[in-house]
């Protein structure tokens, strides 16, 4: 699966099986806010979401970005993956 940075809409979109998944985002203070995701309606699956945000996350952390974690979504992938908690900004606990 490859995921591309749609700049113009601010969002991470990746296809799988037709269907398109996107996360929104802002970026602000070298901080990326991840605040939306589009999901095509009948995937309750969220294994291509975290998929995604694995590697939204390793790209952010190329770019030595700090994540927010805007979207219920999101903050429940750190909550379960907690390898990803140091890309949080000081003072920030999930």
């Amino acid at each position: 699966m490859e995921v591309k940075d749609n700049v113009f809409t601010r969002q991470f979109e990746a296809e799988v099986n037709g269907n398109i998944y996107a996360i929104e985002y802002s970026v602000q203070e070298r901080k990326l806010f991840l605040t939306k995701i589009y999901q095509p309606e009948g995937a309750e699956d969220d294994t291509v979401i975290n998929d995604m945000l694995k590697q939204i996350l390793e790209t952010a952390e190329e770019k030595r970005l700090r994540v927010m974690p805007i979207h219920p979504k999101v903050v429940t992938f750190f909550k379960k993956n907690p390898g990803y908690k140091d890309m949080l900004p000081p003072g920030i606990r999930i």
